[in-house]
């Protein structure tokens, strides 16, 4: 069932949106299959692409999804095994400045989201009906691990709409 709007900021919800499954762990398997075939349809050249001057390339964009669910998934980790440190924040402007995913070969990032994506998914089906429902704090805001997959799924289905409207034109 999806996360109750108690469990998480308002902020989130336009991730959470996009996930059409109520079951956490039937979105996770869901949705895999279909973005590494979205993803594996871009090519090498393409993946530079920039929709607009400032913008990000494709590959930019990819290590951005890699690194926010990475940082999703640990402050999930963190949240169910009942952390009580206050979770840093995550700038994710920084982030990518300083992934270098330009330099990358693009094969080897879907790869990496594949990998990640993987364990993301065993973390989160390893998580007892308790440890989903456990709230922590990153930054200055409460979340629940539950929402926390959620918005890892909807995270991914956001950025994957941004570039079929924005990039390809579809």
């Amino acid at each position: 069932m999806k996360p109750s709007t108690t469990t998480y900021p308002e902020y989130f919800q336009r991730y959470i949106n996009q996930v059409k499954e109520d079951d956490l762990k039937l979105a996770f398997k869901t949705q895999m299959p279909t973005a590494e075939i979205f993803f594996q349809s871009i090519s090498e050249e393409f993946s530079l692409r920039r929709y607009a001057e400032d913008k990000w390339t494709i590959r930019e964009v990819l290590q951005h999804v890699i690194d926010a669910e990475r940082v999703f998934s640990y402050r999930a980790l963190c949240f169910a095994r009942k952390e009580q440190s206050i979770l840093p924040s995550f700038d994710e402007n920084s982030y990518t400045i300083n992934s270098h995913a330009n330099d990358r070969l693009w094969n080897e990032m879907i790869e990496e989201f594949t990998a990640s994506r993987k364990s993301s998914e065993y973390l989160f089906n390893s998580f007892s009906d308790d440890a989903l429902n456990t709230i922590g704090k990153a930054s200055d805001y409460t979340i629940s691990v539950a929402a926390l997959g959620f918005i890892t799924v909807g995270h991914v289905e956001h950025h994957i709409r941004i570039i079929k409207e924005r990039y390809i034109g579809v």
